[in-house]
């Protein structure tokens, strides 16, 4: 199977929504171990081809446009602006990537690039995920689309939270969740959440 529309990316999303739920909440890992398995989720149930999914793929963007980018461009050293360069935890690709999505590769799979997803987990001990960085994830997803779009090119961005951590004291509260839910409703960024108690939210921009 070919996957080459964000239609596509969001059914597989969702044919593999159960497992990624299922298989996250048997273990308790890092927030790396939870893209993983997502991952492995998305191939071995979603169907998602091996030559079209990457994992933390380094794209370089030259000169943003977008104002986060242009920001974080400003914060390195001098002698190293002119470019961001966004690490989606997840990325899925037009066939004509070619099976190369090393960094030198980095104007092509930013052309065909087509679906960027960001992963959050709660595994902070004595603590739990905020607000604040997953609205920066949801920003720079924001972000990447908009320098996408300035090169022609549509692609689909998504926001998941495995907030599967044992502790109540650990996982977001609703007041939090609820204040992500809007903002990422705001800047049009689908969001998949789940918990450990079945609490479950998908919010499809495409839907």
């Amino acid at each position: 199977m070919m996957i080459d529309t964000i239609e596509q990316i969001i059914n597989t999303i969702e044919i593999s929504w159960t497992q990624i739920k299922e298989e996250c909440k048997l273990v308790w890992g890092s927030e790396q171990h939870y893209q993983s398995m997502i991952y492995h989720c998305l191939r071995q149930y979603g169907k998602i081809p091996l030559n079209q999914l990457g994992m933390n793929v380094k794209m370089w963007i030259d000169n943003p446009k977008s104002a986060l980018f242009q920001e974080l461009d400003k914060r390195k050293h001098e002698n190293f602006q002119g470019g961001f360069e966004p690490i989606p935890d997840i990325a899925i690709f037009k066939l004509q990537v070619n099976n190369d999505w090393r960094r030198r590769n980095y104007k092509n799979t930013l052309r065909n690039l087509i679906y960027a997803i960001e992963i959050k987990a709660s595994e902070r001990q004595d603590n739990r995920l905020n607000y604040s960085e997953i609205e920066h994830d949801i920003k720079k997803l924001s972000a990447l689309r908009y320098e996408c779009k300035l090169k022609k090119n549509k692609i689909g961005v998504a926001m998941i939270i495995v907030d599967t951590a044992d502790k109540l004291t650990e996982r977001m509260t609703q007041i939090t969740l609820s204040k992500i839910r809007d903002y990422a409703k705001n800047e049009n960024v689908s969001l998949f959440y789940f918990s450990q108690d079945e609490q479950t939210e998908i919010f499809d921009i495409n839907s």
